[in-house]
């Protein structure tokens, strides 16, 4: 059985469909998923990028694209009332239902659909008092364990090579993005690619310009 880490964070639309996909993406395969919430900001400030919804234009494509992709995918997907929001206190939440800070795929199904089916404020107070609820983690979200735990995943995550999300690593390799779960297949399927010179190669390609 092969183990896939899933690092994840609920704002993005694109890692609410690659969740979504997975199991149809990936049947007939034996693997295990550990799921990992991370700050997709903290990715960002890391790697000096600036998010989809942070470039006007690039915002409005990504909203058309994702909700085509749902479309083409006969997946539910609204736009939330309000995009970008903060995560933080759903991804502290998800965190919180589990010792180590991994929740099952119950519990980042329920917050993914909390944020990205009906179209409603991701973060409303009421609307978080209910998900709680219905989540009832062992740990309240303000707690410092909590917390320490979500930095941790974030930073596992960038450890690994991850620059956004989703990002999905197994042996140390890391596919990126919703359009990699066929690669993702292939690669646990053997495909002797993988094993060829191109997956490294990549990285010893000098560049020929450098932006201030």
């Amino acid at each position: 059985m092969r183990n896939i880490t899933f690092y994840l964070d609920f704002i993005s639309p694109y890692a609410y469909l690659a969740f979504e996909e997975l199991p149809e993406a990936l049947m007939g395969l034996s693997y295990a998923v550990t799921y990992k919430p991370v700050l997709f900001a903290s990715m960002l400030r890391h790697h000096g990028h600036q998010g989809p919804a942070e470039i006007p234009f690039k915002r409005d494509w990504t909203y058309r694209h994702v909700l085509w992709a749902a479309y083409a995918r006969r997946l539910p997907l609204q736009m939330p009332a309000t995009h970008p929001f903060n995560p933080l206190s759903l991804l502290r939440l998800a965190v919180a239902t589990d010792p180590q800070g991994l929740p099952n795929r119950y519990v980042c199904e329920t917050v993914f659909r909390h944020v990205w089916v009906g179209g409603a404020e991701a973060v409303d107070a009421s609307r978080m008092q209910s998900l709680a609820k219905q989540l009832a983690p062992a740990r309240d979200i303000s707690d410092e364990g909590v917390k320490a735990q979500l930095k941790s995943h974030t930073a596992d995550a960038i450890a690994a090579g991850a620059f956004g999300v989703p990002a999905l690593e197994v042996d140390g390799k890391v596919f990126w993005g919703l359009d990699s779960l066929p690669m993702l297949r292939q690669y646990l399927e053997g495909n002797p690619w993988f094993d060829g010179p191109d997956w490294n190669s990549v990285a010893r390609i000098p560049s020929g310009v450098a932006r201030r």
